[in-house]
């Protein structure tokens, strides 16, 4: 993988980590039951998060321990292939509890000149 490729990966990551905790301002858990749009809105965030994240080599990976990448892939995986039973109290932790940490980490990896589409 390219610096390029790599840094692509990794604002792909940032980048919809970020709108996925904006859509959650001034929001509740509840509005995840009574939005649909909203919900399929993180659930999708979430599963692109996890498939940029599973983009990233193990080689690359492991010079970022920072980053839970075992953990956002699982969720990924989980999100795709139990779409029909994913539990919203646990999304709703991840994206106000989980998502701000990986942001943060994320913000010191990804350089602010790379900032590529």
């Amino acid at each position: 993988m390219t610096r390029h490729s790599l840094i692509i990966r990794l604002r792909h990551m940032l980048d919809h980590a970020r709108e996925a905790f904006e859509l959650t301002k001034g929001r509740s858990r509840a509005d995840l039951d009574s939005d649909r749009l909203l919900n399929l809105a993180l659930v999708r965030l979430l599963e692109v998060i996890g498939e940029a994240a599973n983009s990233i080599p193990k080689e690359e990976q492991v010079n970022y321990p920072e980053v839970s990448w075992a953990q956002i892939v699982a969720l990924r995986n989980r999100l795709i292939h139990g779409y029909d039973a994913v539990d919203f109290d646990i999304l709703w932790q991840i994206i106000t509890q989980d998502l701000p940490p990986l942001i943060t980490a994320l913000e010191k990896i990804v350089p602010l000149e790379d900032s590529f589409e």
